[in-house]
């Protein structure tokens, strides 16, 4: 007769670990060294300062939201009364903070209410959320201040575009620069861009003469009109232009990001008296420079664009999921160097949209490469991510992300996934495993179970339902060394693929 004591100690797992450092990663999640500002600028804690000085209506107004228990997720004109006569300013200024408190992410929309984010919650002691949140309404700053509703959407594109180019030349300058430099500035990069999308002048398209004899007067005053007309460095091109610009630097200045004043001159207004007919005749006296918080944004964001040009693995112009596969064999250090240089060369919001595109598909070594991009993306990719909390395929990986994000120690961060979805993400880990992995590799990942029993971590793998189970289940069978637990997942496998309990 055989023994019927259970041979539990063969079908245990190599230690039994609490699932707070089940999954304890082996790499180090340092980042480099960032590279130091220019001399003079202020602290992270006094720019910090300066911009919770910039927004305390922003703030006043989420604090009132997240009083209201809800708000209204657009601002009806009863809640801006209720808004206006509890804060004790105008509608207009109501109305203005909302939208920035939104751009910042002090509050947020879900399901047609508005409720505070999680910015509003470390605006008071978090440094950095404060700085992230700040930059966030600079790139954002043609929402916050609307151009004018006459100006033609072309031109106002055209100057959106051509903006972060000037906030360049004001950062390099350090110091002030007259508006007449900024407006040439301008005209020189309408230009580029009109080239860039093939305008061709009117009289290029024109049929010749088959006589060859040329135009008439008449006509050739109507094409020199047409030609001045489309020329950003005709009288009326330039009106347009200058009034773009005001708008602009009107935005900036509202924003935080920059001064503009009168430069100082001798006349009958005074050094500092307005603007007369004699001077629109001279130019544009006026000059902008950079604030503290500005020339510190632009630094960062050129920062950015070195970053983009010093590509470890040159994987810049490839497609998202290139991309991580370029970056499957790199160490985590190089690794999150090209996240940086691939995001640096394109624009936040499609860079994230096509990370997150990646991550939907059947390679799950790309799911897990992506959000360590998403990582590097920090707060701007929270909404997206917040977005897919609900698809199954990305729930575990994008809980993960929000509470590390929100401040949780990655090894804290695995209690905001329930026992199921820890379940799913060991799966789900075990499959890019055994696609790209080694066989010893496999079944070292048995450690990060939070099961402590095989017939424990079997039964809830078959109930977890995740697509790759049956191939995960015969790849660590074929890996593991103990015939005893190759047996006993082995027959896991045939019973998922067959359909049994």
């Amino acid at each position: 007769m055989t023994s019927r004591t259970p041979r539990d100690s063969r079908l245990r797992l190599v230690r039994n670990r609490p699932m707070a450092t089940a999954r304890r990663p082996a790499v180090n999640r340092g980042s480099r060294p960032a590279p130091r500002p220019p001399e003079g600028t202020p602290p992270p804690s006094e720019l910090a300062r300066q911009a919770r000085a910039g927004l305390t209506g922003a703030v006043a107004v989420a604090h009132w939201a997240a009083a209201e228990h809800g708000a209204p997720g657009a601002l009806s004109d009863e809640a801006a009364a209720r808004a206006t006569q509890a804060l004790g300013v105008s509608e207009r200024e109501v109305r203005s903070d909302w939208d920035r408190a939104r751009l910042i992410g002090l509050i947020e929309h879900h399901a047609g209410t508005t409720r505070p984010g999680w910015r509003l919650q470390a605006w008071d002691r978090d440094d950095s959320a404060v700085l992230r949140g700040w930059v966030a309404l600079l790139d954002a700053w043609s929402l916050a201040c609307p151009a004018p509703g006459t100006a033609e959407p072309t031109a106002v594109a055209e100057v959106v575009e051509a903006v972060p180019q000037l906030l360049s030349l004001l950062q390099l300058s350090a110091g002030p620069v007259q508006i007449s430099a900024l407006l040439d500035m301008l005209r020189q990069r309408v230009a580029e861009l009109r080239t860039e999308r093939c305008e061709v002048p009117q009289e290029a398209t024109e049929p010749r003469d088959p006589a060859g004899s040329g135009p008439s007067a008449d006509e050739t005053k109507d094409a020199k009109d047409a030609k001045e007309t489309n020329d950003p460095k005709d009288s009326e091109g330039a009106a347009t232009l200058e009034g773009l610009l005001d708008w602009a630097l009107d935005a900036l200045s509202s924003v935080g990001a920059l001064t503009v004043r009168q430069e100082p001159q001798d006349g009958p207004n005074g050094p500092e008296g307005a603007r007369s007919a004699a001077d629109d005749a001279e130019g544009d006296r006026r000059e902008a420079e950079l604030t503290a918080l500005g020339n510190w944004a632009v630094w960062v964001k050129l920062e950015q664009i070195c970053v983009a040009a010093q590509s470890p693995a040159g994987n810049i112009e490839q497609p998202a999921a290139d991309m991580l596969r370029g970056c499957a064999g790199l160490t985590p250090g190089p690794a999150r160097a090209e996240y940086r240089a691939w995001l640096a060369a394109r624009p936040v919001g499609s860079a994230v949209i096509e990370l997150i595109d990646a991550a939907r598909g059947d390679d799950a070594l790309l799911r897990g490469l992506a959000f360590e991009a998403l990582r590097v993306v920090g707060a701007p990719a929270e909404p997206n991510v917040r977005a897919v909390v609900e698809e199954s395929c990305l729930r575990p990986y994008a809980l993960l992300w929000l509470a590390e994000h929100e401040g949780a120690d990655p090894d804290e961060a695995l209690d905001a996934l329930t026992r199921e979805e820890a379940t799913w993400l060991w799966v789900d880990t075990a499959a890019a495993i055994s696609d790209h992995g080694e066989s010893p590799l496999l079944v070292r990942h048995l450690e990060s179970a939070v099961q402590g029993t095989v017939p424990a971590l079997l039964a809830e793998v078959r109930a977890v339902g995740h697509p790759r189970t049956v191939q995960v289940l015969v790849a660590l069978a074929a890996a593991h060394p103990d015939p005893a637990l190759a047996k006993a997942v082995r027959r896991a496998a045939f019973q998922v693929h067959t359909g049994g309990a």
